[in-house]
């Protein structure tokens, strides 16, 4: 009987090699990143999921990309953080629509800042929790007080300010500072009891630009790096000693949060250390964002 016979493992050197070549990374300064930024060992974590809650700012603030300031970004070369700017500003679009009408009972999530607050799903369960507690509404004239209290010319039909993006499931937000106790409750009974409550509208509507993500991502690497990577003296020898371009953006709000590094991919020396830090472990933000565009359902 013939004896099988199969293929020696490919090493890792050859891997990196491999990917090297493909690269056109010919000179050795590039592929010495390479190998040194694919053995870094930091504690990468995948990015999560936006959760379905009632919260807007415990969300990815990514309508935040829209008008980003130019001094969001940090890093030591103006002109690279200029160049990133130019790109980031582009992955999401927005558009202003004011309504005649707009069915309150649509509206299931707060723009407040609570950072600390429960998620809660649906207004449904944030009625019923503790925070609501003292508001009682077992009457229409109870309804129209407790939502005059967080919208005082409710009954004037003054104009409700809200918010809808597309990475949050198209959920609608109002744009209001208090009182969310009293309006999420008055939405909850609007929707338990049927009531037909319409204000006149302007919303906001964010979503992701699939063309400006596919251009960030010809144009870069944008990495999800630990926070301990930036007292990493490996990691930060690799960024600093060869002086790439680079550019680092802070947008989450958590405590721990990753900070995103975006590494051009027109000079060898920064492909390099972006295609090291993916094998490293480093979550690739603009593909997580496209995979994310390509499950959205339109409204």
């Amino acid at each position: 009987m013939a004896m099988s016979s199969s293929e020696p493992p490919i090493s890792l050197s050859d891997r990196l090699s491999a990917l090297a070549q493909r690269l056109g990374l010919s000179s050795r300064g590039p592929r010495q990143i390479l190998q040194r930024a694919s053995s870094l060992r930091l504690p990468f974590q995948p990015l999560p999921q936006p959760p379905e809650q009632i919260w807007w700012q415990n969300g990815a603030p990514l309508q935040r990309l829209v008008d980003m300031p130019r001094n969001a970004l940090s890093g030591p070369v103006q002109e690279d953080k200029a160049k990133a700017h130019s790109m980031l500003i582009k992955v999401v679009e927005h558009d202003t629509q004011q309504l005649n009408a707009f069915d309150l009972r649509l509206i299931d999530g707060l723009c407040g800042s609570d950072l600390a607050a429960k998620p809660f799903a649906h207004f449904e369960e944030y009625a019923s929790s503790d925070a609501c507690r003292g508001v009682r509404i077992i009457s229409y004239k109870d309804f129209v007080k407790v939502i005059s209290t967080a919208l005082p010319r409710f009954l004037a039909g003054e104009r409700i300010v809200l918010r809808q993006a597309d990475w949050v499931a198209n959920r609608v937000y109002w744009v209001g500072e208090h009182h969310h106790e009293a309006f999420a409750s008055a939405i909850a009974y609007a929707r338990l009891r049927g009531l037909d409550v319409s204000l006149p509208a302007e919303i906001t509507r964010y979503r992701l630009s699939t063309p400006g993500l596919q251009a960030l991502q010809g144009a870069y690497h944008m990495l999800a790096m630990p926070v301990q990577a930036w007292s990493d003296p490996q990691f930060m020898g690799l960024l600093l000693d060869k002086g790439l371009p680079y550019a680092r953006l802070a947008m989450l709000r958590t405590p721990g949060a990753p900070e995103f590094l975006l590494l051009p991919k027109d000079s060898p020396e920064a492909t390099a250390l972006g295609e090291g830090l993916r094998l490293a472990g480093a979550p690739d933000v603009v593909a997580y964002l496209l995979q994310l565009a390509a499950t959205i359902t339109p409204p």
